[in-house]
């Protein structure tokens, strides 16, 4: 029989009542009466011309040729289960992506965006590196290794996309503002300058409170630099304690600022470009999985929301 004529109905009812030796049993299981059990069993017998069931008042039993056919039509209906229930894993399987990015900007900028993307695209399983050292981004499978760059491009070997521009402005706690006030930079003399000290994997020195104080007029000043961090973090901490006032970019403290913890002394006044970018860092060949050109639209739509409202 061709399979576009097969009484797909039929032969599952009719599996259902072999198994149950019941129709009542296997109308229960498939949740129709067992008068239409009954009918599409007797119109498989018609097709077949061969009785499947042997009818009794008190029931029915399945006869030789109702086995045989159910031992083939109970196969058949298992690999159509399985092969429908594969196809379902496939299509909701989980897309693992793994992002490598630097610290702070993983903590300050990435992850309070991140639940937004995995609301949407709640089967995209995400792990975090938290690496400056740039590993070689690749697609697997349905999957990815990706990372974001902060640094000096062009970045060879593989295809970047620019997410933010930099720069650097003084920040500090509302405390030490009340205790003394900060009105030109040279009233900046008499802090504690918190400084962040790194240097890029292409040997480019990160600016510091030195290059500031020239942008504003002021070379040559004895810099009052009290501690030194290689972490934006464990500096913004120390500026959130009113203990100094350190040089931060938007991208790291654009959360503290718009809570109040922290404040732009100067406001939009003595920012100094920084030679640095923060970059979407992708393999030069091959094409994205679906999911995971999701998140790069994501990631890049989020950027140009920061760049459009942002505070440096």
């Amino acid at each position: 029989m061709k399979i576009e004529r097969l009484p797909l109905n039929a032969l599952r009812a009719f599996s259902e009542a072999a198994r149950a030796g019941s129709f009542k049993t296997a109308a229960e299981h498939l949740a129709v009466t067992p008068g239409a059990v009954s009918r599409q069993i007797k119109q498989l017998e018609e097709r077949l011309g061969v009785a499947l069931f042997e009818r009794h008042a008190n029931g029915v039993h399945v006869t030789d040729a109702g086995h045989l056919l159910a031992e083939d039509v109970d196969a058949g209906l298992s690999r159509i289960a399985n092969g429908v229930q594969a196809v379902h894993e496939r299509a909701h399987a989980a897309t693992t992506l793994t992002l490598s990015a630097p610290p702070s900007f993983t903590q300050f900028w990435l992850l309070p965006r991140l639940a937004d993307f995995e609301a949407l695209e709640s089967h995209v399983e995400i792990s975090l590196d938290a690496d400056q050292d740039l590993s070689d981004p690749i697609w697997h499978g349905n999957g990815a290794r990706l990372a974001l760059r902060y640094g000096r491009g062009p970045w060879p070997g593989v295809h970047s996309e620019r997410l933010l521009e930099d720069s650097l402005f003084p920040v500090c706690s509302p405390a030490l503002l009340e205790r003394s006030p900060i009105d030109t930079p040279v009233d900046l003399l008499a802090h504690p300058l918190l400084e962040v000290v790194w240097q890029s994997r292409q040997n480019v020195d990160f600016p510091g409170w030195r290059d500031w104080f020239d942008a504003a007029g002021l070379p040559g000043k004895t810099l009052p630099i009290q501690q030194r961090y290689s972490l934006y973090g464990l500096a913004l901490d120390q500026a959130i304690a009113g203990r100094g006032v350190m040089l931060a970019n938007p991208a790291i403290v654009a959360d503290r600022l718009a809570s109040g913890v922290l404040v732009r002394p100067f406001g939009d006044r003595h920012v100094i470009d920084s030679p640095f970018t923060y970059d979407l860092i992708l393999p030069d060949t091959g094409q994205a999985p679906p999911a995971i050109q999701h998140f790069i639209d994501w990631l890049l739509d989020e950027a140009a929301r920061f760049r459009d409202g942002s505070i440096g």
